[in-house]
């Protein structure tokens, strides 16, 4: 199992309905196959300057390098992420 995960934050101003159409573009991320236990987050402690967080898992290497490589999930990274994340920290873990 892989669990993939990212913490971000946007460019758009908190609540606004820019903020609110990411995220609801983001969810079209939970029907590519192979993703499981999608998850969309919002940060709740002031340790860092994140605001929300992505979290999904995935069977297996496979079923995440198809998920990269999925025209949805390329898609989106390209015509929302890029333009509207202002940073960002990934981490994917594997079960010790």
């Amino acid at each position: 199992m892989i669990r993939h995960t990212v913490a971000f934050r946007l460019h758009h101003a908190p609540g606004s309905a820019e903020e609110a159409d990411f995220l609801a573009a983001a969810r079209a991320l939970a029907d590519i196959p192979g993703v499981t236990a999608y998850e969309q987050l919002r940060q709740t402690s002031p340790t860092n300057d994140f605001a929300f967080g992505f979290s999904m898992e995935f069977a297996d290497q496979a079923a995440y390098d198809g998920y990269n490589e999925h025209p949805v999930h390329t898609a989106f990274v390209a015509e929302r992420w890029v333009p509207e994340v202002a940073d960002f920290l990934e981490v994917d873990y594997a079960p010790l």
